[in-house]
């Protein structure tokens, strides 16, 4: 279990992003974090994942406190971080990147095993070059299967949707999915997307450097919407924040 403890942060300029966040992310479970542009969602996946260190608060995994901790010392504690554009490694195939995220040498039908997960023809991928000849659904379902690679025990995505097409999104959907049904730790998205909401076990509502709504996704989500559970839902449909578009 991950634990968040009066978790604060002010950014450079002196302004508070983080305000005091309490928060339980229980194993097993898919929790999707949304808000408000500047509602500090970004900010505190950082925090747990130590691209940022607090100003004050405590962060536990599964009660040691790794608030100290940089970002490698918690990737070998096994919380991995996942961009928003994933990085394209010039030189490097997607069979070393797999490798690496494996931490061991992998069999090539282990290798394609990992891509087929993603959706990905293996035989066309798995010597491919990791650089700008990859699309961004392409790069996306690729870091997928460094994911799956890891078996990190708490993993990260911030707005994965971001820069892929319609038919990749449903794909990426389904690999969540899957993730889901087989999670051993905890997987975390920052989303304002319906379809992402939609899947989650629960649901963080952060607006203002504060946690404003939670609670399990089928109970939130309606909220949202401002609709009853059931009714029509656009596949890729935008949550709106107060009128502006988060």
């Amino acid at each position: 279990m991950l634990t968040l403890k009066q978790l604060t942060w002010t950014a450079p300029g002196g302004g508070r992003v983080i305000r005091g966040i309490d928060l339980e992310i229980p194993d097993h479970q898919l929790v999707v974090i949304t808000g408000p542009n500047g509602g500090g969602k970004t900010t505190m996946a950082k925090l747990i994942a130590g691209l940022e260190q607090p100003d004050f608060g405590q962060i536990l995994l599964d009660g040691q406190d790794i608030t100290g901790l940089d970002i490698t010392e918690r990737a070998k504690l096994g919380i991995s971080y996942a961009f928003q554009q994933p990085v394209r490694f010039k030189g490097l195939t997607v069979a070393d990147l797999l490798e690496l995220a494996a931490g061991r040498t992998l069999s090539e039908q282990e290798a394609c095993n990992y891509l087929i997960r993603v959706g990905l023809c293996a035989k066309e991928y798995i010597d491919r070059e990791v650089n700008a000849t990859l699309s961004g659904g392409e790069i996306k379902r690729i870091e997928l299967a460094t994911v799956l690679a890891r078996h990190t025990r708490l993993t990260i995505f911030d707005e994965p949707e971001a820069g892929i097409d319609l038919w990749s999104f449903n794909n990426l959907i389904d690999v969540f999915q899957e993730m889901q049904q087989s999670l051993n730790g905890s997987m975390i998205i920052i989303s304002h997307q319906e379809r992402i909401m939609s899947i989650a076990d629960r649901i963080v509502v952060i607006a203002d450097g504060q946690i404003s709504m939670q609670g399990p996704g089928e109970q939130v989500l309606p909220l949202l919407l401002g609709h009853e559970p059931g009714s029509p839902q656009c596949p890729m449909k935008v949550v709106y924040f107060g009128g502006e578009q988060a």
